[in-house]
């Protein structure tokens, strides 16, 4: 038993990469999702009413949802792309070649857990943006229309810095 116990405390702690992630999303869902959030832009309204009203508005407007979090999860100190990833990222590379995203250019977001020192960490997150953006390019989607960009430790999908979930990529519309 106790042999047992820790084989899954082995394996959870070396090979967390997607002991947690959602099934595995097709690339016509990919698509609407990105094709949905371009066609309104960046949300602008005017608000009729006190400045009261207006803030209270704005604070009861959910929040518009802008990336996609493909569940590109890493192992600790790794940027490889492990064969679920791949899968995933085969599925975004197809969306990205569908006509309708054709005129969209994406930012391919890296993240880390806060394991490692902050400048470590910042290298790492770009590591791992450019091992997916090199596997999209090299699955045939242009080049100039996605850029790897790292973040570290600065914005974990966790509140726990440690978190292995937090070890990952997520993709935005490039709006600039």
């Amino acid at each position: 038993m106790r042999l047992g116990s820790l084989a899954f405390v082995f394996t959870v702690a070396f090979f967390p990469t997607h002991a947690f992630a959602d099934p595995l999303q097709k690339s016509e869902d990919i698509v609407k999702f990105f094709d949905a959030a371009s066609e309104f832009g960046p949300p602008r309204g005017i608000c009729v009413g006190t400045e009261e009203e207006c803030n209270s508005k704005s604070k009861a407007a959910p929040a518009e949802k802008t990336s996609l979090d493909m569940l590109i999860n890493f192992g600790l100190d790794s940027a490889e792309l492990d064969a679920t990833a791949r899968a995933e990222l085969d599925e975004f590379a197809k969306a990205l070649k569908d006509s309708r995203l054709s005129t969209l250019n994406f930012v391919v977001e890296g993240h880390t857990d806060a394991s490692g020192s902050a400048d470590y960490n910042e290298g790492l997150s770009e590591r791992r943006a450019r091992s997916v953006t090199t596997f999209l390019t090299s699955n045939g989607v242009d080049p100039a229309r996605i850029k790897a960009t790292g973040l570290g430790e600065a914005n974990p999908r966790n509140p726990n810095p440690f978190d292995p979930v937090n070890r990952r990529v997520e993709m935005r519309i490039r709006t600039e």
